[in-house]
């Protein structure tokens, strides 16, 4: 009984400690200054490391940090008025199309990328698919792919881009249609004016068939990849690498990842359809990927916001970008 004794008061003390040390590490927390960074889901890896990094320099500073699509991002500020003191968007000409000049006065771009189709070793057809053939494989009945919402993400309506600059590249006029148009309701439809293509996209945005799913977010549709729910999806080239899956890389001409092609990409525009939210209410023309990141002009905390910017564009920041598979912008 004296031993059973001794090992309970030892257990209590035990619990006792843990208890002090959970209370004093949250007060510990909660005196730490709180900045919110919101920023493009692709940015989920690489900058998971640079909060990592960051905080080691400012151990005052307790980074909050949440992924959304790049619109998104955006109207937690003009639309949701958050208190978010950077962003961080995979298109930055979404920050003065959309926030200036009341939610922003400047930017700065500091990453780039491509669209590939993302697969795994069990999608159908992986054997079979290439640079040649990609679009005629996800237009096979028994093939499931899907992209983001472009109502809400930047990797959305850079894959309607890509169908419709795979149409001019190809020399086929039935891409985007047999690939995707045919599979919404209301449809999307395509208006050619002038050599422009614009991609119309409605105000309710959803598949009418199971061959396409559509996610708020690309990083979403990871999943469902490593589950074989859809057998492919358009993804950033950065984000396929990150997660370890096969690629299919595009064509210069259609991956929206070459400067030299600007003129090409400008061909397409996409018209989102929106009506809630008036900030967003914008047309997107087709230009090479760049990221851009801002402190907000309300910006709760707008000092170590900025700090947190320059240490993205830092030499450090930089090379955290890179090693983490995030095309980076050369500045020499």
């Amino acid at each position: 009984m004296k031993k059973r004794s001794i090992i309970q008061l030892a257990l209590i003390l035990l619990v006792c400690v843990l208890l002090v040390s959970i209370a004093l590490t949250q007060d510990k927390d909660q005196d730490k200054e709180k900045i919110r960074v919101f920023y493009a889901g692709s940015l989920i890896v690489p900058f998971e490391e640079i909060e990592r990094e960051f905080e080691k320099l400012h151990p005052d500073v307790d980074l909050q940090m949440e992924g959304h699509g790049s619109i998104q991002v955006i109207r937690h500020v003009t639309e949701i008025h958050e208190g978010v003191d950077v962003i961080a968007v995979a298109d930055s000409s979404l920050i003065p199309d959309m926030m200036y000049p009341d939610y922003a006065e400047s930017y700065i771009e500091f990453a780039t990328n491509e669209m590939v189709i993302a697969y795994t070793d069990d999608s159908r057809y992986a054997d079979e698919i290439t640079e040649e053939n990609w679009y005629e494989i996800l237009k096979r009945p028994d093939v499931k792919f899907g992209f983001s919402n472009p109502m809400l993400d930047s990797c959305g309506y850079r894959t309607l881009m890509v169908a419709q600059l795979a149409e001019i590249y190809y020399e086929n006029q039935t891409i985007f249609e047999d690939m995707i148009g045919c599979n919404f309701n209301p449809p999307i439809l395509v208006n050619e004016k002038n050599g422009t293509y614009i991609i119309v996209v409605p105000a309710i945005f959803e598949p009418d068939t199971k061959k396409v799913i559509v996610r708020g977010g690309s990083v979403q549709l990871l999943s469902l990849l490593e589950y074989g729910e859809i057998d492919y999806a358009f993804l950033y080239k950065s984000v396929a690498e990150q997660h370890g899956l096969r690629s299919v890389d595009l064509p210069s001409e259609i991956d929206l990842g070459s400067p030299e092609y600007e003129d090409t990409y400008e061909k397409v525009v996409v018209q989102l359809g929106f009506q809630r939210f008036s900030s967003a209410d914008i047309d997107r023309i087709g230009k090479s990927i760049l990221y851009g990141i801002t402190a907000p002009s309300n910006a709760p905390n707008k000092d170590i916001a900025t700090e947190f910017v320059e240490f993205v564009m830092s030499e450090e920041g930089q090379s955290i970008l890179h090693e983490m598979n995030q095309p980076t912008l050369d500045y020499t």
